[in-house]
């Protein structure tokens, strides 16, 4: 690490969220090998540890905010998405689109973020609703590493808050792509990346 002057930061500095990112219901009903995204082996198990996160938030009287990535049917806000690897996916009429509800225990009283690009905080309310909890620090779970999780940590980091990834709970596009995203985020904030296990006992210590 070059910068000797990184000041040491808590796991949690003031007020906490959970964000939750595209863990949707294809996640749990798509088995095939070839799927519009890549995902890397141990995708869904990752998906369903976030589940421990959720309940200790819940504990530690930490909001829950859920982001849903959709699409409009005829496919006019995709813009330059598909110019890569993804193919056509989260189309609004497709209920493979929903929130993971019982996976998840997707509750009414949980915050719900729609987005249309990758980054939580492009085009949307997302800001506004942090702003509205107070929350400093954004502890992060769900997929894609390098897409979703990665562009919204960035915004996230740009616009000041403390970032937190629980590793356990992330899964990539490939091992490769997710383990250069995890050190590239670890880059922008030491002690970005956690393991479930520390994140749940500083959510202890939090309600404490």
């Amino acid at each position: 690490m070059a910068n000797a002057n990184t000041p040491k930061r808590a796991l949690i500095e003031g007020r906490a969220a959970l964000i939750v990112i595209d863990i949707q219901a294809s996640t749990f009903i798509d088995n095939s090998e070839v799927r519009s995204i890549d995902n890397m082996p141990g995708y869904k198990d990752r998906m369903l540890e976030a589940r421990k996160a959720i309940d200790a938030a819940r504990t530690a009287d930490i909001p829950v905010v859920f982001i849903q990535e959709v699409h409009r049917p005829d496919l006019v806000d995709f813009g330059r998405e598909l110019d890569g690897d993804e193919d056509i996916h989260c189309l609004e009429d497709n209920p493979k689109t929903d929130i993971a509800v019982k996976e998840m225990d997707f509750r009414p009283t949980d915050y719900l973020i729609r987005k249309r690009r990758y980054s939580a905080f492009f085009g949307t309310d997302f800001e506004i609703l942090l702003k509205g909890l107070k929350a400093e620090t954004l502890i992060l779970v769900g997929g894609l590493t390098d897409v979703c999780v990665h562009y919204t940590f960035v915004d996230a980091h740009q616009s000041d808050y403390f970032c937190r990834v629980i590793e356990d709970c992330v899964a990539g596009s490939s091992v490769d792509a997710h383990n250069a995203s995890l050190k590239a985020m670890e880059y922008l904030q030491t002690g970005a990346i956690q393991s479930l296990d520390t994140v749940i006992a500083a959510m202890n210590d939090y309600a404490a």
